[in-house]
């Protein structure tokens, strides 16, 4: 019966070709269509770019010797990736566990109070700060104080600064939209608040937050401003840890940015390669990100 409907009233679903109507709609179709090309130009460009440049350097060497001197063309930037790993699970290890906790209480156990309101705000504040007063935070607190001083735990800490805001408000989110029939079946079988929080809650949420997460380790990865006042940079192996988490550590993106600016060819190439190798690294992370986001466990 409902689709004789519109024969019934006298009412055309069809827009007439020609009609003010479908020529308004096809109008602003080619304007969104024209935007979303202008949008994605850009974006293609710079990953043709980096990759025309970068992947000639693409050797064994570049991933097994160090940066060469001044002036030579032998070398690699092994140790500038040893680095970035090295930093990034630091982070990592700092702003997940903080940032999935405050997440929980928000979104299970606040109830929705001030605290929880301008804990929602100052997440807001900080995801929307520049990441140099980022660098900057960590400096005057662990750097210029002589807490720990230039260092990977330093680099790690103020790109922790930096995840923390992303973390928080997808694991928030993320655990507003498990359904809240979920948490009913649990009391209804006698759980309590914390066994349904960390048994079901959680467990339902773990792709979306995961999510978070590596959206949040690939913008670390790529950040440079931070990393010059905390981590500086070294043109060595790291040390073994945990001295080496305590001495200055060379990484990716402090790597471009030094080589970028010296007269020197090998060392330009060499920034070329590093980029190439950042940009592989964030496209990555965002596929994961991508392909975790479409795993539902409930």
């Amino acid at each position: 019966m409902s689709n004789l409907e519109p024969q019934r009233t006298g009412i055309s679903l069809k827009k007439k070709p020609g009609s003010p109507r479908s020529l308004f709609d096809t109008f602003w179709t080619v304007i969104a269509s024209l935007c979303m090309i202008v949008t994605l130009i850009p974006l293609f460009a710079v990953l043709i770019f980096v990759a025309i440049q970068g992947f000639s350097q693409l050797n064994l060497s570049l991933f097994t010797e160090l940066p060469p001197p001044p002036g030579l063309s032998e070398g690699g930037i092994a140790n500038a990736l040893i680095g970035t790993i090295i930093t990034v699970l630091l982070a990592t290890a700092i702003a997940v566990p903080f940032g999935v906790l405050a997440a929980v209480y928000l979104s299970e156990f606040s109830g929705g109070n001030k605290i929880a309101q301008w804990v929602r705000f100052a997440t807001n504040v900080l995801s929307g700060v520049p990441s140099i007063i980022a660098g900057i935070f960590a400096f005057g607190l662990l750097v210029s104080s002589g807490i720990v001083g230039f260092s990977a735990i330093a680099g790690g800490f103020a790109l922790a600064v930096l995840m923390l805001p992303t973390i928080v408000r997808t694991t928030d989110e993320a655990l507003q939209i498990v359904p809240q029939d979920v948490r009913w079946a649990a009391f209804g079988i006698g759980a309590y608040n914390y066994q349904t929080v960390l048994k079901v809650v959680l467990p339902a949420a773990i792709p979306s937050i995961l999510t978070g997460v590596t959206l949040a380790v690939a913008r670390a990865a790529g950040e440079t401003a931070p990393l010059i006042f905390t981590a500086l940079f070294s043109n060595f192996w790291p040390s073994v840890p945990p001295k080496g988490l305590l001495e200055p550590i060379a990484t990716l993106s402090v790597l471009v940015y030094n080589f970028a600016t010296v007269p020197f060819k090998p060392q330009q190439e060499l920034a070329w390669a590093g980029s190439l190798i950042l940009v592989l690294l964030v496209l990555i992370t965002s596929v994961t990100a991508r392909w975790a986001s479409r795993q539902k466990t409930y």
